[in-house]
């Protein structure tokens, strides 16, 4: 017998579940959310089907992964489209990068409405999920309270509540896009967020 013959090979484990989780998205930017099964994520990946559940529990925690996947991408999006910006010029381009404004958001709103279902089904995979409302409110308090200083927004903006409609607007606006015509006018879904702002500008 030759050295290292039957020696089982070391797979690592995050690793794994990292090109699973990328594997599930890439089918879904390909073929859609309704094509992205437990078989075509094994296909994609070229294992078989079984040795998903090695590294997941069920298909919970694959959609879990996902929406943290997403994400950590949105916002790797808004730092670099913010970079440099401030007041309302970085605000807009956060914005941007949340709504459903291009393929890649629509997609990932798919995988993150679908999320969102599955959670209401199953609260145990709540501790998976990035809680993106204090780091995204955060972000866009510190851009209106910078437009306050660049003086294109009046002081009286009470900036926890539009915080919170923005961040709402944003949520619905994912909905649609899955419950929609993906291909509503972008223009539209921008101006839902001018509207809110509408009343502060000097």
């Amino acid at each position: 017998m030759r050295e290292g013959d039957n020696v089982p090979k070391i797979v690592d484990h995050d690793q794994r579940r990292s090109e699973i989780v990328e594997a599930f998205l890439a089918v879904v930017a390909r073929d859609g959310l309704s094509a992205a099964t437990s078989r075509a994520i094994a296909a994609e990946l070229g294992i078989g089907t079984g040795a998903l559940w090695h590294y997941f529990d069920g298909f919970d925690e694959v959609a879990a992964g996902a929406y943290m996947r997403i994400t950590e991408r949105t916002n790797d999006r808004i730092a670099a489209a913010t970079a440099g910006l401030r007041g309302l010029d970085a605000f807009y381009a956060m914005i941007r990068e949340i709504l459903p404004l291009t393929k890649e958001t629509r997609d990932e709103a798919f995988v993150v409405v679908a999320f969102w279902g599955r959670l209401a089904a199953n609260s145990k995979i709540d501790q998976s999920r990035a809680d993106v409302g204090d780091n995204w409110g955060g972000q866009i308090a510190g851009r209106l309270a910078e437009a306050i200083e660049d003086g294109v927004l009046t002081a009286t903006i009470p900036i926890p509540e539009v915080v919170e409609v923005v961040l709402m607007i944003c949520i619905g606006q994912q909905v649609s896009a899955v419950m929609a015509d993906p291909m509503v006018d972008a223009g539209r879904r921008l101006a839902m967020i001018d509207h809110c702002l509408s009343p502060w500008r000097p």
